[in-house]
């Protein structure tokens, strides 16, 4: 069911290259190798969305959604937003509000503040940050709902100190915003949902329409159309990446349970599409876990989708030892890795490329998924190798400030007028001398 590899020999390093290749392939919305023909349809429906505005997003909705929206009916009204959360079950309200509060404290502990002034013979500069001014988040429909992504995405935003968000969540076939989502935009603090999805969404968000006012940032997950609206608006307005399928790399040791190793990969082969990779240099937990898998899969409610995840993408992949373990794990760069080994920290220090990293066998993914603190959106397609996870400093921009007095000015005037010219640039130069009663500075 799942392809083991042994990566000590010539052949198993090529298998593992296949397999990155194979999900690069599946990636192709981050590598920029998605298909012509997204791209051309996704053009023109941002095309169309800038110019026709509310018109167009209500019947890329009807067509795409199967749901009819009238333009005044885009933006879900308070009082729908308090009726969701009304109706909420309360245990459902007390746990978003135990994570809302896990996301929040975790985002400003580590939000980024001003250092302090370097101040140096009359040079004064300094650092500054400002939050940005709205920000767009997409809640993804279609096969589930994930009223968790307005956690991850939201309150980190919020926490930031942006002062607006808006959410855009496809509707359902009558019209409605999933009502957990709604009850969820309630406890965060996000007065602004719109029902609107896909591409039309996105356009919606980077270009304004009638009813959207434009945003500074996108962020939120989705499919291959998203992210590739995603990708053509950058620019336009910034986004936090583009997400791919979810993967986790588990590494471990003779000390893992198998069990506990199997049930981890299951958590994301069941995204469908998902990758599951064992990287272990112990071949009885890796004959173990296989076994693991077979069994456990046929349990679970997505076991069709599951185990086409595991046939496709996934592998239990034998190495020499530990170093060489850690070693694969960075040539992968995973949107997760668990380290389930003796001393797990220990092996901490020789990871360079991870989204995000859950240590010892009491911390599966799924705590980093839903409770945490950190934020669950994370790079995947081996982006881990340059890209990090979504915070609350993704929200802000900084900003220089230099002050400088005249004597400060004086000193530096011929440093400063020297590369002016070296460059052609004169003017430069004039606008330090001018201040210097026109002296000369060679």
């Amino acid at each position: 069911m799942i392809r083991r590899i042994d990566y000590r020999t010539a052949e198993g390093r090529r298998a593992l290259e296949a397999l990155r290749a194979e999900l690069d392939a599946e990636q192709g919305i981050v590598s920029g190798g998605e298909a012509g023909d997204i791209q051309a349809q996704v053009r023109r429906i941002l095309d169309d969305v800038r110019s026709r505005g509310d018109a167009a997003v209500c019947e890329y909705t009807a067509l795409f959604d199967g749901a009819r929206v009238r333009p005044d009916a885009l933006r879900v009204p308070a009082e729908a937003i308090e009726a969701a959360y009304a109706a909420a079950d309360p245990a459902f309200i007390e746990t978003v509000t135990r994570i809302r509060e896990a996301v929040r404290t975790f985002q400003r502990q580590i939000l980024a503040r001003p250092p302090d002034p370097l101040e140096r013979n009359g040079r004064r500069l300094r650092l500054l940050y400002r939050p940005l001014a709205r920000v767009g988040v997409y809640v993804p429909g279609g096969r589930a709902f994930y009223p968790s992504t307005v956690l991850m995405t939201a309150v980190p935003a919020l926490s930031a100190g942006v002062p607006e968000v808006a959410v855009a969540c496809p509707p359902t076939a009558d019209g409605d915003v999933y009502p957990a989502v709604l009850a969820v935009c309630r406890v965060v603090g996000v007065e602004e949902v719109y029902r609107m999805g896909g591409v039309q969404a996105v356009a919606a968000l980077a270009y304004g329409t009638e009813t959207v006012r434009p945003v500074e940032k996108i962020v939120g997950p989705g499919n291959a159309y998203v992210q590739a609206a995603k990708k053509m608006v950058f620019g336009r307005v910034d986004i936090e990446g583009l997400a791919g399928p979810s993967e986790v790399v588990v590494l471990a040791d003779a000390s893992a349970e198998a069990a506990l190793v199997a049930a981890d990969m299951l958590s994301q082969a069941e995204h469908d599409p998902g990758s599951a990779i064992l990287v272990t240099p112990d071949e009885a937990l890796a004959e173990a876990v296989a076994t693991e898998l077979q069994a456990q899969v046929a349990t679970l409610e997505r076991a069709t989708a599951t185990r086409e995840a595991l046939e496709r993408y996934s592998a239990i992949v034998v190495v020499a030892d530990i170093d060489e373990a850690a070693r694969v794990t960075n040539l992968i760069a995973p949107e997760h890795l668990e380290i389930q080994t003796a001393d797990p920290e220990a092996v901490l220090h020789e990871i360079r490329c991870a989204g995000a990293v859950f240590l010892g066998r009491h911390t599966p993914v799924a705590v980093g998924d839903y409770v945490a603190g950190p934020s669950h959106t994370l790079p995947t397609g081996g982006t881990a190798r340059w890209a990090s996870g979504l915070t609350a400093n993704d929200f802000l921009r900084s900003m220089s400030v230099t002050e400088y007095d005249a004597a400060a000015l004086e000193a530096d005037a011929t440093d400063i007028c020297r590369m002016a010219e070296t460059e052609g640039l004169t003017a430069h130069a004039r606008s330090v001398r001018k201040r210097l009663g026109g002296s000369q500075h060679a």
